[in-house]
């Protein structure tokens, strides 16, 4: 949740197409910062926020082909 005049956007994790199909918590993270598994479409805007912890995703680097 934003405070009115908080535009500092959310520190971005740099995501890429092999960690598609994106979800968070990611692999690998502490047990005290797991969450239930969220999907998160990072491609249509380039960027996902998770509702559960708030982590900011950014898609980099080139877009996959096809229908993955």
């Amino acid at each position: 949740m934003t405070v009115p005049g908080d535009e500092t956007p959310p520190e971005a994790n740099p995501v890429g197409i092999a960690d598609l199909p994106l979800v968070c918590p990611r692999p690998g993270e502490p047990l005290w910062a797991r969450h239930p598994r969220v999907f998160l479409d990072v491609l249509t805007d380039g960027q996902a926020v998770c509702p559960y912890c708030g982590m900011h995703y950014v898609f980099t680097g080139e877009r996959p082909k096809g229908d993955r």
